[in-house]
Parts: structure tokens; C-alpha cells; sequence
């Protein structure tokens, strides 16, 4: 599981660099399109990206950016298999990435799709742009980071139920997790103090007991070491 956080934060990284960019990734695609005559349908998939670049990219500042970005695409597709590997998860984990791999795979039409708060990537175009042009490419990336720290969250909450269960927590009920959470908590030589002291009451209790019997014994003797019965009228004949 570390090792799929930690490339996650690269990738993050690498979309932070990105996004700096997304002026320059928007001109871009306005030079390919144009290029390749192709100026009425919007942007809407990866395979049309690598088309721009591959057949209609005439300079280099523009196949670096669309580069960057078919390389952090490929990055997110890679890990998101790598993900089914790391742990069998259920039905919610399952789903994501499901997502993931539909909305990185390269035929996919990603025209409709649009990321929203906190994310501003599109908020930057125009917006025509937005509507029509590169709202759906501009988004893919960060809804797909969404995905997958959707995905690390519930994994990590399954993983802390098996722990839980597989160290006996499980046999607790909620409302003793408290109690001995308290009890675990308390300090060695409070815990001695609370012996003692209940070590002193059952002391207290039997002396008192014994106390009691000695009276006993002292009332018995005054009596000539008999018991007295209670007097009784004497019977009919």
C-alpha cells in the first residue's frame, strides 16, 4: 500500500507541473487541430491527443506538453492495474476501478465529463472552450486522481477492519472498546493504588468479622459457656 501512495504522489506531482501548463496544452491542440483540419469536434479522447501529436504537432514546444500529458495518462492506467493486485477489496473498491480504466482507456469519449470543486482546471478556459472544445481532455486527469485516493481511502479502512478483527477487537462491543481503551490507559501506579485500596477494605471486612465473633465468644462464657434457650410454658399433659 505504500508503494502505490508513494506513486501516487509522483503522478500528482507530475500533474502539478502540468497543470502550470495548461495554457500552453490548450494552444497546442488549438495548433494540431488546425493543422489537421479538425477545428468542429471537440477533443474528447486519448487516441485523439496522440493522433495531434504523432501526425499534426510542428513544433516542439507543443509535443512536449501533449507528451506530458499522454505520459501522466499512461502513468494513471498502469497503476490503476497495478491496484487490482494490492488488495481483493469489495464491491466499492471494484467500482473505482472500473471507472478508472473506462475513463483511461483510450477510445473513451471523454466530451461530457467535466471535474469539479476544488479543481479549477476548468474554470481556466473560456467559456466556449469549456463547452465545446477541451472541457472533457482538461478534466480527465484530476478526476481520475480523485478516483484512485477514493480508492486508497477505502482500502485502507478495509485493511483496519481485518486488523481489528484478526486481533480479537471483534469479541469487544462498542461499548466496552471505552472501558478498556480506560483501562489499558491507566498508569501502573495508579492501578497498584486502586489494589491497595481494595486490598484495605476486604482487610477492614475481616476484622470486623472477626471482631463480631469474639463478641460472640465473650457472651457465650458469661453464660457459663452455654447457649440459653428461650423459655417456653410448659406443655399439656
Amino acid at each position: 500500500m505504500n508503494e502505490v501512495k508513494e506513486s501516487l504522489r509522483d503522478i500528482e506531482q507530475k500533474y502539478k507541473l502540468f497543470q502550470q501548463q495548461q495554457f500552453t496544452f490548450i494552444g497546442a491542440l488549438q495548433h494540431t487541430r488546425e493543422n489537421a483540419h479538425d477545428m468542429i469536434r471537440p477533443v474528447a479522447s486519448i487516441n485523439q491527443v496522440q493522433s495531434y501529436m504523432d501526425h499534426h504537432c510542428d513544433n516542439s514546444t507543443d509535443r512536449r506538453i501533449l507528451n506530458m500529458f499522454l505520459h501522466i495518462c499512461n502513468d494513471l492506467s498502469k497503476l490503476c492495474h497495478s491496484l487490482e493486485t494490492v488488495c481483493s477489496g469489495n464491491n466499492v473498491t471494484d467500482g473505482i476501478l472500473e471507472r478508472c480504466k473506462l475513463l483511461l482507456s483510450h477510445s473513451n469519449n471523454l466530451s461530457a465529463i467535466r471535474a469539479k470543486y476544488p479543481h479549477n482546471a476548468v474554470n481556466h478556459l473560456s467559456c466556449h472552450e469549456a463547452k465545446n472544445h477541451y472541457g472533457g481532455v482538461v478534466s480527465l486527469i484530476p478526476i481520475v486522481l480523485d478516483c484512485m485516493k477514493e480508492w486508497v481511502a477505502h482500502v485502507e479502512k478495509l485493511l483496519r477492519h481485518k486488523l481489528y478483527n484478526v486481533s480479537g477487537g471483534s469479541a469487544l462491543s462498542p461499548q466496552d472498546a471505552p472501558a478498556r481503551a480506560a483501562i489499558s490507559h491507566t498508569p501502573p501506579s495508579e492501578r497498584r493504588e486502586a489494589q491497595t485500596s481494595t486490598s484495605n477494605k476486604d482487610n477492614v471486612q475481616v476484622q470486623g468479622s472477626t471482631h463480631v465473633q469474639k463478641q460472640h465468644l465473650s457472651d457465650t462464657e458469661k453464660h457459663g459457656g452455654k447457649h440459653k434457650s428461650p423459655w417456653k410454658p410448659p406443655g399439656r399433659h
